[in-house]
């Protein structure tokens, strides 16, 4: 399955998580099988160009959220975690927090 996170700055997985209108650059992850199967870092989600994405976990609630929801995505929040690493843990275990209607 293929994540997006919004990201500071690209420092792999220690990249630190930032609310999306403050992202420099957006981190795809493809996670399979309990790990991180691949890390790509893109200038925007459009560079993607409209490939299916499951989830797209952003840095506080109160962010603006429909258009990923309207695209099928589910989106997440992270409660105190800041880096890729520390997310994906919190996601494998399903610690993170589930934004719905």
């Amino acid at each position: 399955m293929l994540i997006w996170i919004p990201i500071e700055k690209e420092e792999g997985k220690a990249s630190k998580i930032v609310p999306q209108l403050e992202a420099k650059k957006w981190a795809l992850i493809n996670f399979d099988e309990g790990c991180i199967k691949s890390l790509e870092f893109y200038n925007s989600i459009e560079e993607l160009g409209g490939e299916w994405v499951d989830f797209v976990i952003l840095a506080n609630k109160f962010e603006n959220y429909l258009d990923y929801m309207n695209e099928g995505m589910m989106v997440l929040v992270v409660r105190e975690e800041e880096t890729i690493e520390d997310i994906i843990e919190a996601f494998k275990f399903k610690e993170l927090d589930e934004i719905g209607l």
